[in-house]
């Protein structure tokens, strides 16, 4: 899904002058990029979608690759069948090997295990403030007080969430060190690959469970009934 690009307000033929404006970028990072960070880059994409309307993402884009990616490969059948489970759209999915330009113009890196985490950190690029994994950012932003955050804005070009969006990561990174995981293993999304479906329904349902806190703090709109 990606992000329409916005102008800031200006006369008659001025905004031609003026840079676009500039998407929030999200990525998820998995090991192959082909079952866990696929299906919560789609659930993502979905969710964002639900909320905002299909032809608007608010200036929020989405993405995915893997520290050890399958580049140019597809996205695993079973992770695709979770993917379709929510209604989120697996077509066109294409794997990608984690690079340094992914880092570099990510604002936010949501990392499926600690492992991920660290390997992203160690990359530099001064990612270790804008860097979580998934089930530690939900948890974080479920502390977060949304009236501290910037109020969507429907007048501004990114409906005002790319604001929101980096002031929630600065408060999440405020936290880290305060709000700390009852357990390690609480903040892993274990890996399914080569698992029965099952197993993947299972990562798919907790993929899912921790990306709606998220969603609806980034975007200040809860998931409907």
């Amino acid at each position: 899904m990606m992000a329409p690009l916005g102008r800031g307000i200006a006369g008659p033929g001025d905004d031609l002058l003026l840079p676009p404006q500039r998407p929030f970028r999200i990525l998820h990072v998995s090991t192959g990029n082909v079952c866990r960070s696929p299906i919560t880059e789609r659930l993502h994409r979905r969710a964002l979608e639900l909320r905002l309307g299909a032809q608007c993402s608010g200036g929020l884009l989405v993405e995915s690759a893997g520290t050890w990616g399958h580049e140019g490969a597809p996205m695993e059948a079973h992770a695709a069948t979770v993917c379709s489970d929510y209604g989120a759209d697996p077509a066109g999915f294409i794997g990608r090997e984690l690079l340094d330009e992914h880092v570099i113009r990510a604002d936010l890196v949501l990392t499926a295990t600690r492992d991920h985490r660290a390997q992203v950190i160690s990359m530099g690029h001064s990612a270790g403030l804008r860097t979580f994994t998934l089930k530690e950012f939900n948890r974080l932003v479920r502390a977060i007080d949304p009236a501290t955050l910037p109020d969507p804005d429907p007048d501004l070009p990114d409906g005002g969430l790319v604001e929101r969006a980096r002031a929630l990561v600065g408060a999440a990174a405020a936290l880290r060190g305060w709000l700390l995981a009852p357990n390690p293993e609480s903040d892993e999304v274990y890996d399914p690959y080569g698992a029965p479906i099952t197993f993947f329904r299972s990562i798919g349902d907790e993929i899912n469970q921790a990306l709606d806190p998220v969603v609806t703090a980034l975007t200040g709109v809860p998931a409907r009934a």
